[in-house]
């Protein structure tokens, strides 16, 4: 990171007039101000700034990889210390400006899907455009609004794309407290947002960090949970997360697992949608984040149906696209075997039983029995 004199020990500007002092720096107290009007303007629900200092997430994170909680996601332990402390993955940081943007269209059912077993249920926050992007170009904007105001510094923008402990800076920058079920949640949104940061070698005054914890007594998320992931509060294992099952997971799903994800293909949000502070969720005003294909609808069997070359098209853009079409597929045979007995599911999955794929067989095998056990028990009361 470059590196350029600041002053940090200006007042507070009114109206986030940034003035050069004598010296030719500028009051760092009312560019932060700036920079979360800046912030706003440019979409964002919110935006906070504080230090690097993550030794108390560094100490929960250890003890979660310890533990084995992390299942096959090498790459939240082959990092070391970077994830934790910002200035080693990023030299020169001293400062990390959190961000959150609301994901959920106003048009998008959320349990009334759930509860709908012969349409696939995709997390919400898959169901538009890949929002990486999105944020990176807008946190670079942010950037590009202060480097006009102060001249050249160090940063680097990120969203979900390195290691970094979006959660931790993010309550640390006061955007929220860490709920029963990992999530960071914010009385005023729920968790239904996306987080991002900029990390800078700016030393910017900090907000303070958000210190109470709203749950009280709810444990709403812990009995909702399909498949009791939520071991304590706020500790996941993901090897037992449907998430995790359907995205992280390269192999095959366990089988004690299989009847609890339901119509569930892509993640999970059940702990989120039933925690009280949803219901103050605002709706997304982001035309990315509408849902495409009408995955927010559609059935299993379409989905099924679809070609790789449909995947790989209809899904260009999209989160989904990184599972791949074999696991697509896999995930999309369970929600089969797991929907009510009709000819047409039957009929999917005995098209796709000679698929190349022994991942897909395996899954699609699964499915069949549980059909046929369906159909027997239709003809035996009919």
């Amino acid at each position: 990171m470059s590196h350029y004199p600041y002053n940090t020990d200006s007042p507070s500007v009114d109206d986030c007039d940034i003035d050069n002092d004598t010296a030719g720096a500028p009051d760092l107290h009312a560019l932060a101000e700036q920079i979360k009007v800046w912030g706003r303007e440019l979409g964002f629900q919110q935006v906070g700034i504080t230090d690097t200092n993550l030794a108390d997430d560094e100490v929960r994170l250890q003890r979660w990889l310890d533990a084995g909680y992390h299942g096959e996601m090498g790459f939240m332990a082959k990092h070391g210390t970077k994830r934790t402390r910002p200035d080693e993955l990023e030299p020169g940081t001293v400062r990390v400006i959190s961000v959150r943007l609301d994901y959920l269209s106003p048009e998008v059912e959320t349990t009334r899907m759930l509860a709908r077993p012969e349409k696939a249920y995709v997390s919400r926050y898959a169901l538009g455009r890949d929002y990486h992007k999105l944020m990176r170009k807008r946190l670079a904007q942010l950037a590009q609004k202060m480097q006009d105001v102060v001249g050249p510094f160090g940063f680097r923008a990120f969203v979900d794309s390195a290691p970094v402990m979006e959660r931790g800076l993010a309550r640390k920058a006061g955007l929220g407290w860490f709920g029963k079920n990992a999530m960071l949640l914010n009385p005023k949104a729920g968790s239904l947002f996306f987080l991002g940061e900029l990390y800078t070698d700016l030393p910017l005054p900090i907000d303070p960090p958000y210190e109470k914890n709203h749950c009280g007594s709810c444990s709403a998320c812990r009995t909702a949970c399909p498949t009791g992931a939520i071991v304590e509060d706020s500790v996941v294992d993901a090897r037992a997360c449907i998430s995790y099952l359907t995205i992280e997971l390269h192999g095959a799903i366990p089988e004690r697992y299989r009847d609890a994800m339901g119509n569930r293909v892509f993640g999970c949000d059940d702990c989120q949608l039933v925690c009280p502070f949803t219901r103050f969720t605002r709706a997304s005003q982001e035309p990315d984040f509408a849902p495409r294909h009408d995955l927010d609808r559609t059935d299993l069997t379409q989905l099924f149906n679809w070609s790789e070359e449909e995947f790989l098209t209809r899904t260009t853009g999209s989160p989904i696209r990184r599972i791949g079409y074999e696991r697509w597929l896999r995930n999309l045979a369970i929600g089969l075997g797991n929907a009510p007995w009709s000819e047409q599911v039957e009929a999917a999955l005995w098209a796709r039983l000679p698929y190349p794929s022994e991942l897909v067989r395996e899954h699609v095998s699964w499915a069949l029995d549980r059909q046929q056990q369906k159909r027997q028990a239709v003809i035996a009361v009919s």
